[in-house]
């Protein structure tokens, strides 16, 4: 764990700063702390020989604005603990505000009941935020949006789109580039990400036998001799972009590419997607990147720790988050 303190003068009282690191994704807490030019002070976050989680802060954070990084990945339950027993202990250090930073959220998946007699495991995520103590909710590209409206306290849901959408223009000619989605519910993602570079949108419409078992898959728009972007948020088993980009080269694609926000990649996904016609394949680091996902030929990492900080810093100013997206 880590904690990061920051002074900055203001009108009336003094505004100050501390930013508080799991071990979720220490590597992300520490770029972002180094572009809010912080002062690194260590703290204590670790396990007692049965696995039980054990905190202390070795700073004092009384009447403190802290921000707690801790994407809930895996191993997602001892995250998501561990963030819990974080928040608690600053409360009860007598904190001023915290704010849990969720670069990525866990369970988002299960925001509502697909069947009977199932849970609804996002809510219970956000009450157990809540009840730990946490004042706001900081995360990027949630998987459903309505999860905002799980927590009572104010939640901000960062966009991935504007830093994806400097790599591409970077990297591209845009004139031949479509936009596709890999699943007729992420149509709303890829249309945002397509208006940034003005280019034609295209659905992989996808049949499932059972979860994480496609049976079919279809194209809906002319890919034929265009250079394919498929835009998610999470990228899990890797079978449906391997799947859609199989079916985008058969319909005369000339190469396909993906970005991806959340990079799971859980079993062998990453020898599954080395292994595909997926050209590249980009995800930022709001999880920790393992080696393999490194080491992988067609794997390629994007910082957010400049998005992630400046909305840190605008929060902690009383400044519009919103206002970060209106510049790109």
């Amino acid at each position: 764990m880590t904690i990061v303190s920051r002074k900055k003068s203001g009108v009336g009282d003094e505004l100050r700063i501390k930013l508080v690191s799991g071990n979720g994704n220490r590597p992300l807490a520490e770029a972002i702390a180094t572009e809010l030019r912080m002062k690194l002070v260590d703290g204590v976050c670790k396990r007692f020989a049965d696995h039980e989680i054990f905190v202390e802060l070795h700073d004092n954070v009384r009447g403190e604005d802290v921000f707690v990084i801790q994407p809930t990945a895996h191993p997602a339950n001892d995250n998501l603990m561990e963030l819990l027993i974080l928040i608690d202990a600053l409360k009860r250090a007598s904190a001023r505000r915290i704010t849990a930073v969720m670069p990525y959220f866990g369970y988002a998946r299960q925001d509502r009941k697909p069947g009977p007699r199932t849970p609804i495991s996002a809510k219970l995520v956000a009450n157990m935020i809540e009840r730990a103590g946490a004042d706001r909710v900081l995360t990027l590209d949630l998987h459903a949006g309505q999860i905002q409206g799980f927590f009572d306290i104010p939640t901000d849901n960062l966009f991935g789109a504007p830093v994806m959408v400097r790599d591409i223009k970077d990297r591209y000619e845009l004139s031949d580039i479509m936009v596709v989605s890999p699943d007729v519910g992420g149509v709303v993602r890829a249309r945002a990400l397509a208006k940034r570079i003005s280019a034609p949108i295209a659905i992989c419409d996808k049949q499932r036998k059972r979860a994480g078992e496609i049976e079919s898959m279809t194209v809906i728009g002319d890919v034929e001799g265009q250079r394919c972007i498929l835009v998610d948020d999470i990228v899990d088993s890797g079978g449906t972009l391997c799947n859609a980009a199989d079916v985008l080269m058969k319909a005369g694609a000339k190469e396909v590419m993906a970005y991806i926000t959340h990079g799971v990649l859980s079993g062998s996904a990453v020898e599954r997607i080395s292994a595909s016609r997926i050209k590249s394949l980009v995800i930022t680091d709001s999880i920790q990147p393992t080696e393999a996902m490194k080491a992988a030929r067609n794997i390629r990492v994007l910082p957010i720790a400049n998005l992630l900080g400046e909305a840190i810093k605008r929060t902690a100013n009383e400044e519009s988050v919103s206002g970060l997206f209106y510049d790109y």
